[in-house]
């Protein structure tokens, strides 16, 4: 029951994000500003707005116009749900502390974010500095204050050093390949984001997520080519694939390393 409540609140979560998403570059309140249909603009009812349910009884449509919802909709609402009781899984519930409490809330958060990010750069071709740099700032400070908790204070300055350090390998190869290509080949966006990748994986985990992250990248981008859905020319948003990564090394990452380290030695 715990966790099909828990499923229940990432629903309502996600209906949160779509609102992020839909009123991060107007000049709409987030909060203050009722729910309209986008089409004809008629303030939506409550029930109206219950996550997933109010899609599947409306079929995908305005009650008023008629008029089809997009179902980027339930899908933010269904992945953030997802992801939500993934993360909530890995914490013990017998062994509750409010470390894992305040670890939780943390990883419940930088979902959020990563979803925001995932779905504004798919659709508008651009990661958000309002988003990212806070998101950036927390995780920094959630990293120092991981480092407070090991007892050792010489470990403490070794491993702050060695985090920042190779954490940032992935924000260093893309600011490389923005210098070499002047731009063209990546935006500063997926360099902030590969930035705040380090700081939630830390190393060697990062190197999976880039691994996974072009991997993924390259097999759609074929894909698209073959379909003739985009061209060479064309402009691929990567952040998505990025986060896709970063979620994949996040909650498979120690496997994957371990099994390649296996198959390697």
């Amino acid at each position: 029951m715990i966790f099909f409540l828990f499923f229940i609140f990432g629903l309502a979560i996600g209906s949160f994000l779509n609102v992020v998403i839909a009123r991060l570059d107007t000049n709409q309140s987030i909060v203050g500003d009722r729910s309209r249909c986008p089409h004809c603009d008629k303030i939506l009812r409550w029930y109206e707005l219950a996550p997933l349910i109010s899609f599947i009884v409306q079929k995908g449509r305005c009650r008023n116009c008629q008029k089809s919802i997009s179902c980027h909709y339930p899908v933010v609402e269904i992945s953030t749900g997802s992801l939500f009781l993934l993360i909530f899984n890995q914490f013990s519930i017998s062994n509750f502390s409010i470390i894992n409490l305040f670890s939780l809330i943390y990883w419940l958060f930088i979902a959020s974010i990563l979803i925001i990010i995932f779905v504004y750069d798919f659709k508008y071709y651009i990661i958000p500095d309002k988003i990212i740099w806070p998101a950036i700032l927390i995780s920094s400070g959630f990293n120092a204050l991981n480092l407070f908790l090991v007892p050792d204070p010489k470990f403490q300055i070794f491993h702050l050093i060695w985090h920042i350090i190779f954490s940032q390998i992935g924000a260093i190869f893309f600011l490389i390949l923005i210098i070499i290509s002047k731009g063209e080949w990546m935006g500063l966006g997926d360099v902030k984001l590969a930035v705040l990748m380090g700081l939630i994986l830390g190393w060697p985990k990062i190197l999976a997520a880039l691994f996974f992250s072009f991997m993924i990248g390259s097999f759609v981008s074929v894909i698209l080519m073959i379909f003739k859905r985009k061209n060479i020319k064309d402009r691929i948003p990567f952040g998505p694939f990025l986060i896709l990564g970063t979620f994949i090394a996040l909650f498979l990452g120690d496997q994957v390393l371990n099994w390649y380290l296996k198959f390697i030695f």
